[in-house]
């Protein structure tokens, strides 16, 4: 960690990944894992002027009441509807006049199973104007509820911080954990946990390409893929316990090992997912009335992309080859050749084509470390210690990444970054430009988490 001055601190020092706040302290942490605090003082800070700096001053007011000073957004991150006094108008939103412009809200309840959250649209006809997001409905406290908990017992919250990344949430915690207390897992756990967030990465894939699809009208393909996440999620269950895999991953290791016929119920799902992807990839090749409604659809700039320094299928549709396995890295990829896939359409034919391409690569990967596990424990007991550490994964949706602090034992301040704070604002920029039909593949093609940043 580098304490800077306040001068020191509002100097740009790369790509702004996050930004928090303790007692103390503000942190800001910049790729690929620079971390930089400066003072508070009466409980402020010095704001920053990064892009994607707004929403985590506007997050660190509303959980510590501490003031980014100089910020320009100063609207609440998730508590819409607190004032002091215990009462709070209804958000204001800053809609487009003129002839012919109209609103539409929708949510924070949706048609489908899904999570909470509040957009405006402002229309021209068809045509969306604008888009404001309104989240915090999945406001659940996690953070406090993990401080005074040892790394063990919280992990379980890590786990359910997001529901569709609980891995890779829950190994970024573990990475957080193992580095403040210098703690190494055994290395079949390094392979069990790889295995495990690969599965989850072609789950929600095949998830995201199938709802694209069947949000295009191809009921077909959202068929063929779903069927392949269910075989997934089976063989998930067979090996590990459970469909999601959630709470496999702890702290020094694995909670089990891989079960009885667990191999080999991966093994077949995903020998059935490589030999049909070819041909479900041609008919999103062939058919121009899906290509239509792809191509073009919800362009993110890459200078945009690289302004929010948005990761995972995201950041690399636009232009980002930037990838927490491969930069900073962490075991097992540290031993295999991984090819980032990356496009600069920006759009959500580009986004499909990047998770078509990282689901070829999971494929081998996964095959890979079963032929070889190594044959030693599946983890170590994380001693009662003390210390600060920073851990990443990179999920399906990009990079996760926890900061906590070990007292005695156990957790006495902790912050979770998921990749969807910098996806929701590229969602209010794609959107406008485009018709109101059009706006589920696109809110598909980016599946920002709703949970994951409500925190």
């Amino acid at each position: 960690m580098i304490l800077c001055t306040e001068d020191e601190w509002q100097q740009t020092a790369g790509d702004l990944i996050a930004l928090w706040t303790d007692a103390t302290h503000a942190y800001a942490l910049y790729h690929p894992g620079i971390l930089r605090a400066v003072a508070l003082t009466g409980g402020a800070y010095p704001a920053l002027d990064a892009a994607g700096a707004a929403w985590f001053q506007r997050l660190a007011y509303d959980l510590n009441g501490h003031v980014a000073t100089g910020a320009q957004d100063t609207r609440p991150a998730i508590e819409h509807y607190r004032a002091p006094d215990g009462t709070a108008a209804w958000p204001e939103f800053m809609p487009i006049t003129g002839e012919g412009v109209h609103q539409i809200g929708v949510g924070p309840v949706h048609a489908g199973i899904i999570e909470p959250g509040y957009f405006r649209f402002s229309l021209c006809g068809e045509q969306i104007l604008k888009l404001e997001i309104r989240l915090g409905y999945a406001h659940k406290a996690v953070l406090a509820l993990m401080r005074s908990k040892s790394p063990r017992v919280a992990a379980r919250f890590a786990a359910r911080v997001s529901g569709d990344a609980t891995v890779a949430h829950a190994l970024a915690f573990a990475h957080a954990t193992e580095a403040a207390l210098a703690l190494t897992p055994p290395r079949r756990a390094v392979y069990l946990r790889a295995i495990m967030a690969e599965i989850e990465r072609l789950a929600n894939h095949c998830g995201d390409i199938g709802a694209i699809a069947g949000d295009a009208g191809f009921a077909f393909l959202d068929a063929r893929f779903a069927f392949h996440r269910e075989n997934l999620c089976a063989a998930a269950f067979v090996a590990f316990g459970h469909r999601l895999m959630m709470d496999v991953v702890i702290p020094g290791g694995v909670a089990g090992d891989l079960h009885t016929g667990g191999a080999a119920a991966i093994l077949a799902a995903l020998d059935g997912l490589e030999t049909e992807l070819p041909a479900l990839t041609r008919v999103f090749e062939d058919y121009t009335s899906l290509q239509d409604r792809l191509i073009g659809t919800g362009i993110i700039p890459p200078p945009l992309a690289h302004a929010y320094a948005a990761g995972g299928v995201v950041g690399r549709a636009s232009g980002r080859a930037d990838d927490a396995r491969q930069s900073p890295g962490y075991a097992p990829y540290d031993t295999m050749t991984l090819q980032i896939p990356v496009a600069n359409a920006g759009d959500v034919a580009a986004r499909l084509r990047i998770r078509l391409a990282e689901m070829t690569a999971s494929l081998e990967m996964v095959r890979h470390w079963l032929r070889g596990l190594p044959e030693d424990g599946i983890a170590v007991a994380p001693p009662a210690g003390e210390g600060m550490g920073l851990g990443v994964a990179e999920s399906f949706r990009g990079p996760v990444w926890v900061w906590l602090v070990l007292r005695a034992g156990v957790i006495s301040d902790i912050f979770i970054a998921d990749p969807s704070t910098a996806h929701w604002p590229m969602l209010e920029h794609a959107a406008p430009g485009g018709i109101l039909a059009d706006f589920p593949l696109i809110n598909r093609s980016i599946n920002a988490s709703y949970s994951g940043v409500d925190l």
